[in-house]
């Protein structure tokens, strides 16, 4: 193993998500090095505390490189049997609860499995909805849009479906998409059934390699999946939207996080994660 790389576990007492999420953007500052990610979620009994240990105490052995533990468990006391790896334990929660606790005039209760928690049931049920919604009014397939909190337009393999489903699974918000096909392109016009919803509309782009690539996994050796086929079909829809004054956004280089936040932010939807 080369000495650039680094070995990181990220642990919790629930998902993980928190952890990685968090942890992932930190190791992201550290450019040219290399990191051997592992996630080791529901760490939450003194025995998997320990076989947690074990494991990252067998890649110190293997590797002869300090591990590195981005750790959110709320239970102090796994969190030491973890440390007993040698491992670098970094603590994400460390560096605020001191602070919170002195002025909230309260000590951290340190239960398990909160983070993720089913503590609003009326916000997890709108995620629920939301997502059956964006699936429902996925590519075209449903075309009434009246609960549409927004709908997302643009060619074949955008980027659409996966940006409706973050929305809806992350934030509740009912998102819509719509491909645009080769008549609307040629017309370069709204179709009929959006022209109601404009003030709803935004559009996603992608660079033409790009989206040829995608497409080549899609449907290999197409003409659909052609370099040609996908710069005319961009070029055209950006007329389209330019021409009707919709917002749009090229998702190259954007994480689907990113391209969320910034659709949110361009219609003014404040929601908070789960």
């Amino acid at each position: 193993m080369s000495r650039m790389q680094r070995t990181v576990f990220f642990i919790s007492d629930s998902t993980g998500i928190t952890a990685e999420t968090i942890g992932n953007s930190i190791l992201a500052q550290f450019e040219g090095m290399q990191f051997d990610r592992h996630r080791l979620p529901f760490i939450d009994t003194p025995e998997k505390a320990e076989a947690a240990a074990l494991r990252i105490k067998t890649r110190y052995a293997q590797t002869g490189i300090r591990p590195i533990v981005i750790n959110t468990m709320a239970d102090r006391s796994l969190c030491e049997i973890v440390a007993t790896s040698g491992a670098l334990m970094l603590d994400v929660f460390a560096p605020f609860i001191g602070p919170l606790e002195e002025e909230l005039g309260a000590k951290r209760s340190g239960a398990v499995n909160r983070s993720h928690g089913l503590i609003d049931y009326e916000r997890y049920e709108a995620r629920i909805n939301a997502t059956n919604y964006a699936l429902a009014h996925d590519d075209g397939v449903d075309v009434d849009y009246s609960q549409a909190e927004l709908i997302l337009i643009g060619v074949s393999r955008s980027g659409k479906t996966p940006t409706c489903l973050y929305m809806a699974l992350h934030y509740g918000v009912r998102a819509a998409n719509y491909p645009l096909t080769d008549e609307d392109l040629e017309q370069l016009e709204l179709p009929a059934r959006l022209r109601p919803y404009r003030d709803r509309l935004f559009g996603l782009t992608i660079d033409p390699e790009r989206l040829a690539q995608i497409r080549e996994q899609r449907r290999p050796g197409s003409r659909y999946a052609t370099v040609a086929q996908c710069r005319w079909e961009l070029e055209q829809a950006d007329r389209l939207m330019r021409r009707a004054g919709i917002p749009s956004l090229n998702t190259t280089h954007v994480s689907i996080e990113e391209i969320a936040s910034k659709i949110l932010d361009r219609f003014g939807i404040e929601r908070t994660l789960f």
